[in-house]
């Protein structure tokens, strides 16, 4: 059974920034699971005996080799995709953490294909799904980072 399409899957997406306005995205593979060639924060499923905050921490060094420093949980919410044909349904609880720009690494070279730090308002395209909706139904919480 896959999470998100045979049951309701629950994920951790979380923003990087530095601290100066820049944020961390990378651009996904092939190798993904879905939304290939979008660019994207950063996150993923939690585990079956995991807090979010365990299963955040995890994803953010399995990721980018970083340790992050939590500033805000966002409130939780459905994403409910067609991708590839195929329909899947994740509760999302996103998160805003502040990393150090000179420790970050690709640490899964296989799944990010390029990363980069950008504005807010300079953000890469075309933007994975989840992350437009984070962006736009809680543009109140990003903007003080513009």
């Amino acid at each position: 059974m896959k999470a998100g399409i045979d049951y309701i899957g629950i994920s951790v997406p979380f923003y990087c920034h530095d601290g100066k306005g820049n944020f961390l995205l990378h651009k996904r593979s092939d190798k993904c699971r879905d939304e290939k060639g979008r660019w994207d924060f950063g996150g993923g499923q939690v585990k079956f005996g995991e807090t979010l905050e365990e299963a955040l921490y995890r994803e953010v060094k399995e990721e980018y080799g970083v340790d992050p420093v939590i500033e805000k949980q966002l409130p939780a919410h459905s994403l409910l995709r067609f991708d590839e044909n195929v329909k899947s349904h994740w509760l999302i609880v996103s998160h805003i953490v502040r990393v150090d720009k000179d420790k970050v690494v690709n640490n899964d070279p296989e799944k990010i294909e390029e990363m980069g730090w950008f504005k807010l308002d300079k953000l890469p395209t075309p933007l994975h799904s989840g992350a437009k909706y984070t962006l736009e139904n809680y543009k109140q919480e990003f903007d003080k980072y513009l």
